[in-house]
């Protein structure tokens, strides 16, 4: 599932300045895989969904400084998600439909079928959250001892055994343990500071 992350308050306000390019990298670096995507679990080629991120972010850019924050249950990502979907749902809606026989009934009856929010959201919860990973990984390894993050990485995400990575690495398991336990506690921190600074 694809969700927007929440956006802070100050990037929204900045934004809204059309001349302000490094918040407009920012957003655009925030949202771009993110709609990127959204746009290709629907079945649109690379090219065409590269396409739709520059609509999407067309769109957005049109009409920004007319959102406004009117409640604390008004959120700029529901907003947000709401032009991508539309965007999305534009294009397919203007492919051309495939002509193989037999394929029209079920086409008409899916463009029947209402759009299912809720799934929406939790696809899009799901990529912010995936998005924060990626940020937060990226910063961490780039602090870390080369072998501190392997350590991690074999451990953690390939699934092997501490005592095979001390192995490897020419370490001992309470070493590989610690490495891994501090990469942990650092990507924690920095998820959390991602979220925090997005709300």
């Amino acid at each position: 599932m694809t969700e927007f992350p929440q956006t802070r308050l100050s990037l929204i306000a900045q934004v809204q300045s059309p001349e302000d390019r490094e918040a407009w990298d920012q957003f655009v670096l925030i949202y771009r895989p993110v709609i990127y995507r959204m746009a290709r679990r629907r079945g649109m080629q690379d090219a065409d969904a590269q396409d739709l991120v520059q609509s999407v972010f067309m769109r957005v850019a049109s009409s920004i400084q007319r959102w406004e924050k009117k409640d604390p249950e008004t959120k700029f990502r529901h907003w947000l998600r709401r032009i991508a979907r539309n965007t999305i749902f534009s294009a397919l809606s203007r492919r051309p439909q495939d002509t193989a026989a037999g394929g029209s009934e079920i086409l008409n009856l899916l463009a029947g079928q209402p759009e299912n929010e809720k799934l929406d959201e939790q696809e899009l919860e799901t990529e912010t959250m995936r998005e924060q990973y990626l940020h937060a990984a990226a910063v961490v390894k780039s602090d870390v001892d080369p072998d501190t993050w392997r350590a991690f990485e074999l451990t953690v995400v390939r699934g092997q055994s501490c005592e095979l990575v001390a192995t490897q690495l020419g370490k001992s398991v309470g070493s590989i343990y610690a490495a891994r336990s501090r990469v942990m506690r650092r990507l924690r921190e920095q998820v959390t500071c991602l979220q925090e600074n997005s709300q």
